[in-house]
């Protein structure tokens, strides 16, 4: 048997050699002109193409970021260029790990090469996560050109079928964004992407399909992480753009939901939602407190009153969690509010007051998620 391997594996060595002394008579930079005689896709251009448009992305990227810009736009400038060797050609799964070893052979910043490897990381589910700033940029940008190109030519995932790896793309995009805390926000991703496309393409036609994909990968991530699904629909609702403050509302919504208050207070905002839909005139910005007749709406505006002072840091501090437990203390006032008070008054201006204070207090909870989507 070991005869056997060694006269099957021996030719391959011996080739993998020979293919690292040619190649590396030829630097990665002399090969960027050839990408442009290697084709991506048909209407999306050549991987000279390709390669242009994840510079731009990374670029941005590493901007809002405060990342080394040189060494981001120098690894997206050789990006491709492996793929051009007679290695990788001939083992392609070793793309990226040979554009580190050329690029450290012809001398590139250490941050480059290792770039070049980190792009395609996470190859797969359970993969590591590219390390550096400059490969976290370069995987985010190569990922977002394919999704948002493949979308804008009309070929997205059909059920089963999804011969571009686009599940995989994005779930591997959003787990670099949520796991490496990168503070970014996917609809600007996405409209960066769509403006490097030529025109004809109408890319940015595509843009909402694209974050709507996105968030059904995001789902499946948390589901596979075992959250619960309510959770999550309570989340989605309010629609946050950027996967990291996503992921801090998951924690938050999460913690919040084993709180002995939560169910009492998911239905009152499930209540509280159904009663302000059926308002048949428009809803006042504000409560006057002049017109709090009963101790109860009066207890719950004093409540709003001194919690909203305490609240409104965390929420700009993004301290979610800690806001819901403040949040909880609500459950006896509101409680008592709907046991004592009859909302629909007769008297109008009894009426729109109480909705607005309704009001007030939906869009305190609704400034982490809708709770009320906590009920199913």
């Amino acid at each position: 048997v070991q005869a056997g391997n060694e006269r099957v594996i021996r030719p391959r060595l011996e080739d993998a050699v020979f293919f690292w002394e040619q190649d590396r008579k030829h630097s990665l930079e002399s090969r960027v002109p050839q990408l442009e005689s290697m084709t991506f896709q048909h209407q999306l251009g050549s991987l000279h193409d390709k390669q242009i448009r994840i510079a731009a992305i990374a670029t941005s990227i590493a901007e809002s970021l405060g990342f080394d810009v040189r060494h981001v736009q120098r690894a997206a400038a050789l990006c491709k260029c492996d793929l051009l060797t007679s290695m990788v050609f001939e083992f392609p799964d070793l793309q990226g790990i040979m554009g580190r070893y050329y690029a450290r052979h012809d001398g590139e910043p250490d941050a480059v090469a290792i770039a070049l490897d980190e792009q395609y990381q996470p190859r797969h589910a359970g993969d590591r996560l590219p390390h550096s700033d400059t490969g976290q940029s370069l995987a985010i940008a190569e990922r977002l050109d394919t999704l948002v190109g493949i979308f804008a030519i009309g070929q997205p995932p059909t059920g089963d079928k999804d011969p571009f790896g686009l599940r995989r793309a994005a779930l591997g995009l959003l787990r670099i964004i949520i796991e490496k805390q990168l503070d970014l926000d996917l609809r600007r991703l996405i409209e960066t992407a769509t403006v490097n496309f030529p025109a004809a393409l109408q890319a940015g036609d595509c843009a909402a399909a694209v974050f709507n994909f996105m968030m059904e990968r995001l789902r499946a991530y948390y589901l596979e992480a075992g959250f619960d699904i309510h959770v999550f629909e309570s989340v989605l609702a309010r629609q946050p753009s950027q996967p990291l403050d996503f992921d801090q509302r998951m924690a938050a919504v999460a913690t919040f939901r084993d709180l002995p208050e939560a169910d009492s207070l998911a239905a009152a905002n499930k209540r509280i939602r159904n009663i302000l839909r059926k308002a048949d005139s428009p809803i006042p910005e504000s409560c006057s407190p002049a017109l709090l007749h009963e101790p109860a709406e009066q207890a719950l505006a004093e409540a709003l009153e001194q919690l909203e002072t305490v609240v409104q840091p965390l929420f700009a501090q993004r301290e979610y969690t800690s806001a819901l437990r403040k949040l909880a203390a609500l459950q006896a006032p509101v409680d008592r509010f709907f046991d004592d008070v009859m909302v629909m008054s007769e008297d109008t201006a009894l009426r729109d007051n109480r909705l607005a204070l309704l009001n007030r207090l939906s869009a305190l909870f609704l400034q982490v998620a809708d709770i009320s989507q906590l009920q199913g």
